[in-house]
C-alpha cells in the first residue's frame, strides 16, 4: 500500500510540473544578463540574405557563443579536431566591431592546444536565438543561418585590451567575478577565412575585408 502511495504522489507531481518543464524548454533563447540581444524573432531584423557579409556581422554580433575547433594536443587524440564551447562578443548588441573576443584561461584544454597550433575554426548560429525555433527551421537546414570563421586565435594588445573586456564584460557580467587564480586573459580570432550558410545552394564565401566594411546597424 505504502508502494502505491508513493507511486500517486510522484504521478501527481509529475502532472503538476509538466505545465512548467514545457515552458522551461520551449522559452525563447535570451543573451546573457537579461539584456535580451540573443531573442531576435522577427524575420525583419535579418539582414537581406543577398548581403553576404552583413549576414555574417549580425550573426557574430547576435550570438553569445560559439564552437570552436582546435587541433588536439591532448594524448590519445593528438592531431585530431578538438572542438569545445566558448563564450564570446564582438560588442554591445547592434553596435558589434565584428571581431570575436574571448576570455580565455591557461587551464582550458583549448588554450593548451592554440599554444602548440593558434590555427582555428569558430561556428556560430542563429539556433542560438528564437529564430530558428519561431520559423521551424532545424538547426542544421541552411535557412537556420550560420557562419564559420576562420583563422588564428592571438592573445589582444594592450592597446585593445579595454576594447576587448568591455566587449565582453557587457555581454557576460559574470565573467568579472571569475577566480583570478586561473589567470584569465583576453583573446580574439584573427579571421583569414569567412564562409556564411543562410539559404540552400552551398555556403557564400566573404573576404574579411568585406566583412569588416559591411555597415552594421
Amino acid at each position: 500500500m505504502a508502494g502505491c502511495a508513493r507511486g500517486s504522489a510522484r504521478a501527481v507531481l509529475a502532472f503538476l510540473m509538466a505545465p512548467a518543464l514545457v515552458a522551461l524548454l520551449v522559452a525563447p533563447a535570451r543573451g546573457r544578463g537579461g539584456r535580451g540581444h540573443g531573442d531576435w524573432g522577427a524575420a525583419e531584423l535579418l539582414p537581406p540574405r543577398e548581403n553576404a557579409a552583413l549576414v555574417a556581422r549580425f550573426v557574430t554580433n547576435v550570438c553569445d557563443w560559439g564552437a570552436l575547433a582546435t587541433i588536439s594536443t591532448q594524448e590519445g587524440v593528438r592531431g585530431r579536431p578538438f572542438a569545445d564551447v566558448l563564450s564570446l562578443s564582438d560588442g554591445p548588441p547592434a553596435k558589434g566591431s565584428g571581431v570575436p573576443y574571448f576570455y580565455l584561461s591557461p587551464l582550458q584544454q583549448s588554450v593548451g592546444n592554440l599554444k602548440e597550433n593558434p590555427y582555428a575554426t569558430l561556428t556560430m548560429s542563429l539556433a542560438e536565438t528564437s529564430f530558428c525555433r519561431k520559423y521551424g527551421f532545424d538547426p542544421q537546414s541552411p535557412l537556420c543561418a550560420h557562419i564559420i570563421l576562420s583563422g588564428t586565435v592571438i592573445k589582444v594588445s594592450e592597446a585593445e585590451m579595454d576594447v576587448a573586456k568591455n566587449s565582453l564584460f557587457i555581454r557576460h557580467p559574470e565573467m568579472k567575478t571569475w577566480p583570478s587564480s586561473h589567470n584569465w586573459f583576453f583573446a580574439k580570432l584573427n579571421i583569414t577565412n569567412i564562409w556564411v550558410l543562410d539559404y540552400f545552394g552551398g555556403p557564400k564565401i566573404v573576404t574579411p575585408e568585406e566583412y569588416y566594411n559591411a555597415t552594421f546597424q
